[in-house]
């Protein structure tokens, strides 16, 4: 009896950590398939074909300490999540020293020569290296192989950000601490800068832009390291701005509820469309347990505004989403 209780507790709790999830629980654990809380932290996510590609710093325990991971999850509706594979295992590549960073990965896809090209923050531990690094791979789930590093035209970049035009174009936002906040244009090879857009002189970090309506709208962090503080939003209708004076996305005192932009990722379907706020809830102490705050926007007419993060489900087909009844 004791053997057969043990295995139907076995298979109630596989059963459970393969459930479908019907909706998005901001800052709360978030399983994948095998029921393993995401790790894909600082991360960014590109849609091939109906599939969505997530990938981040992965920070899960027992890791080798002289390896920096990049993990992948794919996902054909935002809310379940499949783990793929870590599609970096990275030695340090450029002789940088104990604790080195490998920090923010992003990755882009390039339809022309079928390569898919990350860029990442790759610096020493003092943080004085400050370089963009890439690695390209043949496929979504990797092996991602590093290329090289650079200065984004000759700036430090520390923090990066990833946006796509609805054209296709592709742009690097990157954090530069003695000028401010750049965006750039990628060459259409994605293996390099090929002009600023913008130069906002402003001291923010953790980068995100959205196309909405018109209008360009940019989000950033100021620079706290890992404590949490009021992200702002300001608006152009040109990367190349002028933009607006930055305001707050959220009540100040919430420090944007305790969390960091990392992208703002739109959704459009047949019916809406959704601007999805995507932010990192750090741990320092205990990385591998930080957490997600994904919340649909109030966005439109020049003004952004984060809600209350509260439980939500997205029809993918739609476009639309519903917050859960309380």
């Amino acid at each position: 009896m004791k053997y057969i209780l043990t295995i139907a507790c076995t298979i109630l709790s596989v059963t459970a950590s393969l459930a479908q999830r019907n909706a998005v629980e901001p800052g709360q654990p978030w399983p994948d398939q095998n029921g393993n809380h995401i790790q894909a932290h600082g991360g960014g996510i590109i849609k091939i074909n109906k599939t969505y590609y997530w990938y981040g710093e992965e920070r899960r325990q027992g890791l080798d300490p002289n390896l920096r991971y990049v993990s992948c999850y794919s996902s054909k509706d935002l809310m379940n999540w499949e783990f793929q594979k870590d599609v970096v295992q990275m030695a340090d590549p450029e002789n940088l020293g104990a604790g080195w960073i490998l920090e923010r990965p992003k990755v882009y896809y390039q339809a022309k020569t079928k390569k898919y090209v990350m860029y990442f923050h790759l610096d020493d531990r003092q943080y004085k290296y400050a370089r963009v690094g890439i690695a390209v791979s043949d496929s979504a789930t990797g092996n991602f192989k590093f290329v090289k590093s650079f200065r984004p035209l000759g700036h430090q970049s520390r923090d990066i950000g990833q946006f796509v035009d609805d054209d296709g174009s592709a742009y690097l936002i990157f954090e530069d601490r003695e000028l401010g906040f750049h965006i750039v244009k990628l060459a259409d090879d994605l293996m390099s800068v090929e002009k600023e857009m913008s130069l906002v002189k402003e001291s923010l970090e953790g980068g995100a832009i959205v196309h909405y309506k018109g209008l360009y709208y940019a989000i950033g962090s100021a620079l706290t390291g890992w404590d949490p503080n009021p992200n702002k939003y300001a608006t152009a209708t040109s990367l190349e701005g002028p933009w607006t004076d930055f305001k707050d996305i959220a009540p100040p005192e919430t420090n944007t509820y305790q969390s960091q932009s990392t992208m703002m990722l739109k959704v459009i379907g047949t019916k809406a469309t959704t601007v999805i706020f995507m932010a990192d809830q750090w741990k320092p102490k205990s990385q591998w347990d930080s957490r997600y705050l994904w919340m649909p926007l109030e966005i439109g007419d020049g003004k952004l505004w984060l809600p209350k993060p509260q439980p939500w489900s997205l029809n993918i087909k739609t476009g639309a989403f519903k917050l859960a009844e309380k």
